[in-house]
Order: structure tokens, then sequence, then C-alpha cells
């Protein structure tokens, strides 16, 4: 698994980013970012609010220009092909970015009539979402619910047919079932031969895509399809459960053979620091030192390894801080 890109030019390729800096006021947003994606790949970039998700986004939607670094979407320089790109791209920023005032049938209009095509045109193009909408065409777009101003903003980036289309996490901030149903929309696009970038915080949507880049303070983390980022996980991991989640916590924090540990759900994931033990050695380790703690009903079993848990691996400790200093202070 790398994180540079080839030097090789590939007609495949619909995004090439190449070691892409950006800073502002002296905090680096993007730190040497390097990524590939395919043409009709749905390919996604997770990590939490500040990883410079949306700052390279807006840098592959033309809107802003890198410090460093080449981009090039659909073989154009972002930065020199601006206006070619213009019309090529369809982009949903993570802010609702509609106008509020106009009906849904009003907003489609206008971003239609934008690129000199009307909604009767490209009605193939959106009826599988504009259909859930069609019937609140009248409505203004601020009175509707998250999941449909979600879908109304999907229709406005995808009525003038883009080659390419970038979502800046399109599902925060929506109830689960809108998410599932946007995913399901972007996956029938996806098997249209649309290629999709889309950004997320959530762990989990990761597995929605071909492939994904973890970002974390504006550095890639890992490239690769997201089952093959979890295989490379090689760490003993643990599922630990217990009524007092605050105590067991506490308890392994302070235990000398705690790699990490971090509330997960329901449970707590432990990743024990020795290499050589055996999974029942360190279930059995790790129970005592629960048991000597109080906390007499925790459950220790091995547990294979989520998106979320190799982004913590990778992600290290926090900077200036060694990986177990906080090990004796509370969640």
């Amino acid at each position: 698994m790398t994180n540079a890109p080839s030097t090789a030019d590939d007609a495949h390729e619909a995004v090439v980013v190449d070691r892409i800096t950006k800073r502002f006021d002296g905090t680096i947003a993007l730190d040497d970012v390097s990524v590939r994606v395919n043409a009709g790949e749905l390919f996604g970039f997770i990590g939490p609010d500040g990883a410079g998700k949306t700052t390279l986004f807006r840098i592959l939607t033309t809107l802003i220009v890198p410090d460093s670094g080449i981009a090039r979407v659909l073989g154009s320089d972002v930065v020199e092909g601006i206006w070619t790109l213009r019309r090529q791209i369809g982009y949903m920023p993570g802010r609702f970015s509609l106008y509020p005032d106009l009906s849904v049938e009003e907003n489609l209009r206008f971003f239609a009539s934008v690129f000199g095509t009307t909604v009767e045109r490209e009605y193939d193009q959106i009826a599988p979402i504009y259909v859930q909408l069609e019937p609140f065409r009248t409505r203004r777009a601020a009175a509707l619910s998250g999941g449909m101003k979600q879908k109304l903003a999907l229709c406005c980036a995808l009525v003038h047919r883009p080659q390419i289309l970038f979502l800046d996490e399109p599902t925060t901030g929506v109830d689960a079932v809108s998410r599932r149903e946007f995913w399901e929309l972007l996956a029938k696009f996806r098997a249209g031969g649309l290629t999709i970038l889309v950004s997320t915080p959530y762990m989990e949507e990761a597995n929605r895509c071909g492939r994904v880049a973890l970002l974390q303070r504006g550095r890639v983390l890992a490239i690769d399809a997201p089952k093959a980022i979890t295989a490379s996980y090689e760490r003993p991991l643990f599922a630990v459960r217990a009524a007092d989640r605050f105590t067991a916590i506490r308890a392994l924090r302070a235990y000398r053979n705690t790699a990490s540990v971090y509330p997960f759900g329901e449970a707590l994931h432990f990743v024990d620091a020795r290499a050589d033990a055996s999974p029942d050695r360190i279930t059995s380790d790790a129970i005592d030192a629960l048991h000597a703690a109080g906390v007499t009903d925790a459950t220790v079993s091995p547990t294979p390894a989520t998106i979320e848990d190799v982004f913590m691996a990778r992600m290290g400790a926090p900077e200036g801080e060694e990986p177990n200093a906080q090990r004796g202070n509370p969640a």
C-alpha cells in the first residue's frame, strides 16, 4: 500500500493529485497529499473535521488554488483548465448552499439554466432522485427535511450531466435512513459509469466505496480498498465489555501491557502491546487486570479490525505525547 501516485500517465485516471500542499494563515490544511482516482470509481475520503477533506475538494473543483503541487481532473489542470472543468464537474458542498426562498423546482431550473440546459431535457438523468422530490416541487427549499435537502442538492449537482461528481460530507446531519438511501442512489450512478468522489467523517461509510483514502491533519494515512485496509491491521485487538466502562477503561489504561484502549460503540477496543502473547494469554491477563481494579463482570474477546481501528492505529498519539501518556487518566 502506498500513498504516492505513480509517475506514469494513465488515461483511465479521472483525478490525479500530486504532492498538493495548502496553508491558511500558517495553518497547514493539506500536507504533501498525493492520490489517484480511476474513471468510474466511487472513491471515499475518510477523516474527521479538520482533516483537509473540504480543502482538497475545493481545489479539485477549481474554487481555490494549491500553494504547491499539481492537481488534474479529467485530464485538465485545475488552475489552467478552470473554465473547461466547471462545465464537466458536479459539486455538492458540505453546507446546504441552494436558494432557501426558491422552491424545489425553481432551484433545479435555475441550476439547469446556468449550464444551458433544461430540467425536461435532463429528466432521465435526475429521475432516480427527482421522483422523490417531485410531489414537493412547489415547496421552498428551506422547508425541506435534511434528507430532502440532500437529494435536492444532488439533483442540482447532476442536472447538467457532469462527468465527475464531488460530494463533500453529503450525509452529515441527516438521519440513518436518509444516509442509507443516499448511498444506494450513489451506487446506481456509479453503476452507470459516473466517477464519484465523496468525503465523510463516518468511518463505517468507507465500506460503501471501492477505495478510500484516510486523512488526518492534512496528511494521507492510507489508500486502498476498505477490506485491504482492515486486513493490514496486524495488532492483537480485543473487545472488552463491562457494566462500568469508566472504571474498565481507567484500569486498562493503567495496565502495563496496554498499547491502546478506546471506546467503540457499546464496547472498548483494547490493543495488547505484546507481539508474542497468545489470544488466550492476553484475554486471561486483561481479565486479571480488570478484576484487580474491581471490574468483575468484564468479558474480553478477540474482534476483527474495522476502518476506524486502522485509522486510530495509523493516526498514532497526539503531537507531543507518547502513545501511553494518558494511560492512567479517566476516559
